[in-house]
């Protein structure tokens, strides 16, 4: 394996509202925070990385590596804003994403809501062919229906294709083949293989493996590859890796491949450090929490490693609930993240409960407070009111924050409906969240039968 010289290191972490950038130089080190570009990520990357390198007076030639986190993968499946998807499957399971494990994941609950499909019914189709479960061939693929198909498939606009066969862990024969005729047809979506993402048993979660990679393929692969033309157009040559769900690295072109091992790649890389912090500071139980600005993640570090798993439920519906989410097999750190982070928007509802999130104001037009159009209160409103944030210092002095927008927001949304001013307002918000954030950490701790008296807090994010 080749190993790399890495006295100069640059980091990225995309997140819902800001990204942060991290340049570590033999002389010291160098940060930036601006805010996410929700339509080019890679801009907002770039200009960051330009304030870092100007910083510390090198140009892009000195990097030795770029290591990169990102939620865009989560956020594309969580708003239900990736790429048309189709499905194809071995004839009598188009409905195995629908009938899941066959139970509710609230089970006193007659008029539950079930979480929506990323692939609709009427882009489910089917293929005749089967194997054993050994990988035998028992009806051989009808290679006729496939070529009819994609017809069908172009004619719908589909812009990704997921195909998962029965047992085609065992033998992918089939689903190879069918890639082929697709291709060979004109298909120009991209093409995701169950055989490759998750080649395991259990059909129901290679299946939702394979929807959720393929659904989220085309907007990362179109960013990735615009990243790596903007970087090459800045005159780096230092490789490109990116941060895993399990808290590894791997390369551009695996990521562009196999982009469903990204959804958790920004929040893993702060368990990571959470671990080494735990390590260096001899705290063999710790509680690592992770406050963005549209999400808080919550991990359990014992013996100074972050729990791991093989399954990931993205997008719960219920709170909290599991079961209401996408299940996923992938390698990944273990923890719970909820929609509460300094863009969740405070709001009074029809029967005037206070309300927080999970809607958030995002990197544009963001809180209040940064001036950049928001009207809506939020987190950081609040925390500004409440001195709990400097307004001169916030983002290393970089960004300064408006608290007269911060305050007018607080008494329009919070304050005036329920008749309080806009500190008690502001105090308000503070104490729901920090109670909504806490609660998902006794949640978590409780399924992992720990007692977190035992446990020691490393904070970070912001």
């Amino acid at each position: 394996m080749k190993k790399y010289i890495t006295s100069t290191r640059l980091a990225a972490d995309i997140g819902g509202t800001f990204t942060d950038i991290v340049l570590e130089t033999p002389t010291g080190l160098f940060t930036a925070k601006v805010p996410t570009d929700t339509v080019q990520p890679e801009l907002g990357v770039l200009a960051g990385v330009e304030v870092v390198l100007s910083d510390a007076r090198i140009t892009s030639a000195d990097v030795d590596i770029f290591i990169h986190g990102t939620t865009l993968a989560t956020n594309a499946l969580i708003e239900r804003k990736g790429e048309k998807t189709a499905l194809i499957t071995t004839e009598g399971f188009r409905d195995s994403l629908e009938i899941a494990y066959e139970s509710r994941f609230d089970q006193f609950d007659l008029m539950i809501d079930k979480p929506e499909q990323l692939i609709p019914r009427n882009l489910r189709f089917t293929v005749k062919e089967r194997m054993d479960v050994r990988g035998n061939v028992l009806i051989d693929l009808d290679e006729a229906a496939v070529v009819a198909l994609s017809d069908r498939l172009n004619a719908k606009g589909i812009g990704a294709v997921a195909i998962g066969f029965l047992h085609s862990y065992a033998n992918s024969k089939h689903e190879q083949r069918v890639r082929d005729l697709l291709i060979a047809q004109g298909c120009k979506a991209e093409i995701t293989l169950s055989s490759d993402v998750c080649p395991e048993v259990r059909e129901y979660e290679r299946l939702m493996t394979t929807a959720c990679n393929a659904y989220v393929q085309p907007i990362m692969a179109r960013y990735l590859r615009a990243l790596e033309v903007a970087f090459h157009d800045k005159n780096f040559t230092c490789p490109i890796f990116l941060m895993t769900s399990g808290g590894g690295m791997t390369t551009l072109e695996s990521a562009i491949k196999f982009p469903i091992r990204l959804v958790e790649s920004g929040p893993s890389g702060g368990a990571i450090l959470a671990a080494r912090i735990a390590q260096q500071l001899d705290e063999s139980k710790v509680l690592s929490f992770d406050m963005g600005g549209t999400t808080a993640k919550i991990s359990l570090i014992e013996d100074f490693k972050p729990k791991t798993a093989r399954n990931f439920e993205i997008a719960r519906s219920a709170r909290f609930q599991k079961g209401s989410g996408m299940p996923v097999r992938i390698p990944v750190i273990e923890m719970i993240e909820i929609g509460a982070g300094g863009g969740s928007i405070a709001h009074v509802d029809q029967v005037g409960r206070l309300n927080i999130g999970p809607e958030s104001a995002g990197a544009l037009p963001g809180a209040a407070c940064y001036g950049k159009g928001g009207t809506k209160a939020t987190v950081t409103d609040a925390n500004l009111l409440l001195g709990r944030v400097d307004p001169d210092a916030f983002a290393e002095g970089k960004m300064r924050l408006n608290t007269k927008a911060a305050e007018d927001a607080m008494t329009q949304d919070v304050g005036q409906p329920l008749g309080i001013s806009a500190h008690q307002a502001a105090f308000g918000v503070t104490e729901m969240v920090e109670e909504n954030m806490a609660n998902a950490a006794r949640i978590h701790s409780v399924e992992h039968g720990v007692d977190l008296s035992h446990f020691s807090m490393i904070a970070f994010g912001g």
